[in-house]
């Protein structure tokens, strides 16, 4: 009797442990798929009829979009040459050039060639329209000086890398939704396609080649990461597609993609690294030269105190840390003779008070 109530016991107890693994298996599956759902781009999509629409009727390159074109880029040369990030912006909002690139990305994810085609050329069209009108601008324009927007257009950086990523994606993603986002404005803005452009147009004007080539290099960057997320995003939703492409050719294809996309990423990962190196250096010499100015100022007023004094050297504030006070070398070279005791703590708390209660080490050497 107790082996079989021993043997049902057991043959509870796996059922039930069998019954708690069923349990927790559910949980960690139901959590999974309450995270993929959030994060699934295919919730609140629209339909493939309209995603077709919204991303051929954009890439349509007509007169009433050149038009525009033409009035943005005037709109923001203007901006860039009196330094107005106001209406920079208001010119990014306006500009139609974002389509055919969004155009091209469908073209590419559906493998339709003619599109694809199109869309491209549609684009250089733009884009030669954009780089006459505003040289014309620049070259006319009694304002010659290269104001800090333009200058900023200049030096392309892994940040702006990342930008035009995030807003790629950003603006793709709120193009595929049965509601019309309101982010397309905001990347506008943030890919900044227009002000590089513009910038190239004064770079010519100019004979600024150097500029030219930064800014070319900042426009080249945004487009080709917007291009470059519109299509990955299209291919993720699985838009249909016009023609084929066998398993070889894709695998070519997605090689030579990122091999591309490494190539035109390493410049802007040097620039960045120049800049954040040149934006330390500057740091230093400005606390070098703050430094050396009130060295100055102290050794002036010491050595009216102390006359036997013939050099005064402050080191470096951040050499030492403790107790929460930045410690400092304090060297006093006299002519002869020790430095009095009595003098040395005068000077000491001086110097305390004069930099804030900080604690010094002074050194004394005859």
């Amino acid at each position: 009797m107790n082996k079989v109530n021993r043997e049902e016991v057991e043959e509870e107890i796996k059922a039930k442990r069998e019954e708690a693994q069923k349990e927790a298996l559910h949980v960690r599956m139901t959590i999974k798929q309450i995270i993929k759902q959030m994060f699934s781009l295919r919730v609140d999509s629209a339909s493939a009829d309209v995603i077709h629409e919204r991303f051929v009727s954009g890439g349509v390159v007509t007169g009433p979009n050149l038009s525009i074109l033409v009035l943005a880029i005037l709109i923001a040369s203007i901006g860039l040459n009196v330094n107005s990030t106001a209406v920079i912006i208001g010119a990014m909002l306006i500009s139609p050039l974002m389509g055919t690139i969004h155009a091209a990305a469908y073209g590419t994810a559906t493998v339709n060639m003619e599109l694809l085609k199109r869309s491209f050329v549609g684009f250089f069209f733009q884009v030669f329209l954009s780089l006459v009108t505003s040289t014309i601008y620049f070259a006319v324009t009694p304002l010659k000086t290269a104001t800090s927007e333009l200058l900023a257009r200049t030096q392309p950086t892994g940040w702006d890398v990342l930008i035009a990523i995030c807003g790629g994606l950003a603006g793709v993603i709120g193009l595929t939704r049965k509601e019309k986002s309101n982010v397309i404005p905001g990347v506008a803005i943030a890919t900044a396609l227009m002000p590089p452009l513009c910038t190239c147009g004064y770079a010519i004007a100019n004979a600024q080649w150097k500029m030219l080539l930064g800014a070319g290099y900042l426009f080249f960057v945004n487009t080709y990461f917007i291009f470059l997320s519109a299509a990955i995003i299209l291919v993720i939703l699985e838009v249909p597609t016009v023609g084929t492409i066998t398993p070889k050719i894709w695998k070519k294809l997605k090689s030579r993609v990122i091999r591309n996309t490494i190539i035109i990423v390493i410049p802007s990962i040097i620039i960045g690294a120049v800049v954040v190196s040149n934006t330390k250096t500057e740091e230093i010499n400005k606390n070098n030269l703050t430094n050396t100015i009130s060295t100055e100022m102290v050794y002036k007023q010491v050595k009216i105190l102390y006359p036997n004094v013939v050099d005064f050297k402050i080191g470096n504030m951040n050499d030492y840390q403790s107790d929460d006070k930045t410690t400092v070398e304090a060297i006093i070279i006299t002519t002869s003779g020790e430095f009095p005791k009595a003098d040395k703590e005068i000077l000491e708390k001086w110097l305390n008070e004069l930099y804030g209660q900080q604690c010094y080490y002074i050194y004394y050497v005859q």
